[in-house]
């Protein structure tokens, strides 16, 4: 299974496990985190999640050679990128959060990463755009500049900027991050259920008209890119193994 379960008390670990591909997202990887998150949202001894990757790499997004497969009912990409959980989700990450890697862990209510952990968002380099809230999450999590800099530089920023920046909460050793994870879920659990689920059904509400405008946004980018020349350069260069010479159009 390309995702096991793992219950400690009231949290449950949510854990990718296709370490050879870098935990990259097919199409079974998705049904399967959407699986998981569901039967943690409809479980009532459930209080919290943790979803975490591998040691050397969190998630490097989508299977390029396979793609994501189709967006699930609850969770849409990748099982949780449109996901409305009434029940805290803390990303537990180890190496690089790349591309969807980073989309999914801004999809979690909060971050605890390990001083091995970056995070990126490379899809220029392919001659792709980030298509999973990528850009509208960046730049509302993140001082403008820097979410400009991640989005069109396509380069890693370090853990510890981030964590400077407000983006993740805790840093912690290397190997550490998925017990610092349950840690920082455990102190959600211990507190009323009505209440937490009540506070996080507000703040997305709060954010709800944001997240339309910027789907639609998404929607436009994805279309001008979908329809490049660039992007079936930056796909073949991927696969061949060699620097993009990108068409410009």
């Amino acid at each position: 299974m390309p995702v096991t379960l793992e219950r400690r008390d009231g949290v449950v670990v949510v854990q990718l496990d296709r370490d050879e591909k870098r935990n990259a997202i097919n199409a079974e990887m998705t049904e399967a985190i959407d699986s998981a998150l569901n039967e943690i949202e409809d479980d009532p001894t459930a209080r919290a999640a943790v979803l975490a990757g591998g040691r050397q790499v969190f998630c490097a997004g989508t299977d390029i050679a396979e793609g994501a497969g189709e967006p699930t009912v609850r969770g849409g990409e990748y099982g949780i990128i449109r996901r409305r959980s009434s029940k805290p989700i803390v990303a537990a990450v180890e190496g690089a959060a790349l591309g969807g890697g980073f989309e999914i862990a801004l999809a979690c209510h909060m971050i605890v990463a390990s001083t091995t952990a970056t995070f990126g968002l490379p899809e220029v380099r392919r001659g792709l755009v980030a298509t999973s809230a990528g850009l509208f999450r960046v730049p509302r999590a993140l001082p403008l500049n820097v979410a400009r800099e991640m989005l069109l530089t396509g380069d890693p920023v370090s853990v510890e900027r981030l964590e400077r920046l407000g983006v993740v909460n805790q840093v912690v050793a290397p190997g550490l991050a998925v017990d610092a994870a349950v840690g920082l879920a455990a102190r959600t659990a211990v507190n009323a259920p009505t209440s937490v689920r009540a506070t996080l059904t507000a703040l997305e509400t709060v954010f709800a008209a944001g997240d339309e405008a910027g789907w639609a946004a998404t929607t436009v980018a994805k279309d001008t890119i979908m329809a490049s020349e660039d992007r079936s350069e930056g796909l073949a260069a991927f696969f061949e193994r060699r620097t993009p010479d990108w068409p410009g159009r």
